[in-house]
């Protein structure tokens, strides 16, 4: 655990949550916990939904995250593209907070000199490479996604494959929102293997309510289990890494 673990949250949705806390503070809440939650808003052909995207926006500004809205068709690449930049805004936010201290609070890996600056940007690409991933995966399963799942299935294997290429380890867990019984429903452990999530889909039942809030404080949980089983302080463990 030398190089630190980024840890993030992976929501895709099509927003308008309807049920439960709200997804923007607890999104907030996450952000206090050290997690980035990121956010991708899938749209239909035919779909005009300006507040169901304009919470895509909000939660992920609360969470500290990526957020991007895209066609159903276009989802892959999107999915890996708001994955790794939310893995080097995280890596940024450590290295700004560590020379905040250094060099003073209004400080920034920006005001450094050329050279400075560029030694760090290579910490951070190295960083990125190397560092562990952890990723809590949330899928929305209400009843105007039905169409749209067989296409996350297939930008969640394309985004393992992707990131099969990283030297660090990569673990996920995925839930559903809403679950059959509960407001979410764990449909796979932790594992290094998302591409076991093959099937898993066709399992799912879509339901009218958006539990988006209860999902995004299920991920806080998790983790907070994850951290009790001796996970090492993500800022101490970059900034070691970085030399400052």
């Amino acid at each position: 655990m030398s190089r630190g673990t980024i840890r993030q949250i992976l929501l895709i949705t099509d927003g308008c949550s309807n049920a439960g806390e709200d997804p923007v503070a607890m999104a907030a809440i996450a952000k206090e916990e050290g997690l980035c939650v990121n956010v991708i808003g899938i749209l239909d052909d035919d779909d005009e939904n300006e507040r169901g995207m304009s919470e895509v926006n909000d939660i992920a500004a609360a969470g500290g995250g990526m957020s991007d809205v895209v066609y159903a068709k276009a989802l892959s690449q999107t999915v890996q593209m708001v994955t790794k930049k939310g893995m080097t805004q995280t890596i940024h936010g450590v290295v700004n907070r560590e020379i905040s201290q250094i060099l003073g609070k209004d400080q920034e890996m920006e005001d450094l000199a050329p050279e400075k600056r560029e030694e760090l940007m290579e910490v951070v690409d190295e960083l990125g490479e190397t560092s562990q991933l952890d990723m809590v995966i949330l899928v929305d399963t209400s009843a105007s996604m039905r169409n749209k799942l067989p296409r996350v299935q297939e930008a969640l294997l394309d985004l393992s494959l992707s990131l099969k290429s990283r030297e660090g380890e990569n673990y996920f867990c995925l839930y559903s929102f809403p679950g059959k019984r509960n407001p979410v429903e764990k449909l796979l452990s932790w594992t290094p293997q998302l591409d076991s999530l093959k099937g898993a889909f066709k399992k799912l039942s879509t339901s009218g309510v958006t539990p988006t809030g209860p999902a995004i404080m299920e991920a806080v949980k998790l983790y907070s289990k994850r951290m009790k089983k001796g996970v090492t302080n993500d800022e101490t463990a970059f900034i070691e890494e970085s030399g400052q």
